[in-house]
C-alpha cells in the first residue's frame, strides 16, 4: 500500500466509532509482520475495554499492546520502550494529550513507520485533538466511515447516548465509567441535547 522508504513516516487511520479503524490498524500490523518487520503496539492507560494489554476491535480481533500514560512526559514511554522495531502502532490516539504529536514526529524522524488510529471528532462533532494535528502532519491519512444507525447513510459522527437519550452538549468530552453507549450517525441524524 505504501512505498518502502529510507525515512520514517506517519499514517493516520481515523473516522467515527464503528468505522473499522482498529480493524484496519490490525490488518496493517499483520501485513508488516508477514513482511518480516518488527512491530510495537501501544495504547493509552485510559482505554481498558478489551483487556489491559490488548488492542482490540469490535469484531473480536486483538493484538498485544503496551499500556502507556495518556498525558505529559509519560507519553514518551512509547519512544523509550522501543527495542529496534520498524513499525510503531498507537491505538485510540484521541485519548492521548497533544504531546503525542511530538512523540510521533520524533519516531518518524528516527525512521519508524508510525501507525495511528483514533476518532477525529468528539461526540459533539468537533475536532478531537490530537488527531487533527496528526492528520495534518501525516504522510498518509485514511478517514473511514461507518453506517448511520438511523438512516443507513455513510456516518462520520459519534452519537453519545446516556440512558438512551442524546448526550448534553455540555457533558465532558471523555466520560470514564459512565453508563453510556455510542452509535455511528451521519451529519443529519447526529443530535445533542441543549437544555
Amino acid at each position: 500500500m505504501h512505498a518502502i522508504t529510507q525515512s520514517g513516516w506517519i499514517e493516520v487511520i481515523s473516522g467515527s466509532m464503528f468505522s473499522g479503524k482498529t480493524e484496519e490498524l490490525l490488518r496493517r500490523l499483520r501485513r508488516a509482520e508477514i513482511a518480516g518487520q518488527e512491530v510495537a503496539v501501544f495504547k493509552p492507560e485510559l482505554d481498558d475495554r478489551y483487556g489491559e494489554t490488548t488492542v482490540g476491535s469490535h469484531v473480536g480481533r486483538s493484538w498485544d499492546a503496551s499500556v502507556v500514560p495518556s498525558e505529559g512526559d509519560g507519553i514518551w514511554e512509547i519512544h523509550e520502550q522501543l527495542n529496534g522495531e520498524d513499525v510503531v502502532a498507537i491505538d485510540e490516539a484521541n485519548f492521548f494529550s497533544t504531546e503525542l504529536v511530538a512523540v510521533c514526529e520524533q519516531l518518524a524522524a528516527d525512521g519508524k513507520r508510525v501507525l495511528i488510529s483514533g476518532t477525529d471528532q468528539t461526540f459533539r462533532g468537533e475536532p478531537f485533538e490530537p488527531l487533527p494535528q496528526l492528520m495534518a502532519l501525516a504522510e498518509y491519512v485514511d478517514k473511514l466511515q461507518a453506517i448511520c444507525t438511523v438512516c443507513g447513510e455513510p456516518a462520520t459522527r459519534n452519537q453519545r447516548l446516556i440512558d438512551g437519550e442524546p448526550a448534553h452538549v455540555d457533558d465532558p468530552t471523555i466520560l470514564v465509567g459512565a453508563e453510556e453507549s455510542y452509535e455511528a450517525r451521519c451529519r443529519n441524524c447526529h443530535t445533542l441535547r441543549r437544555n
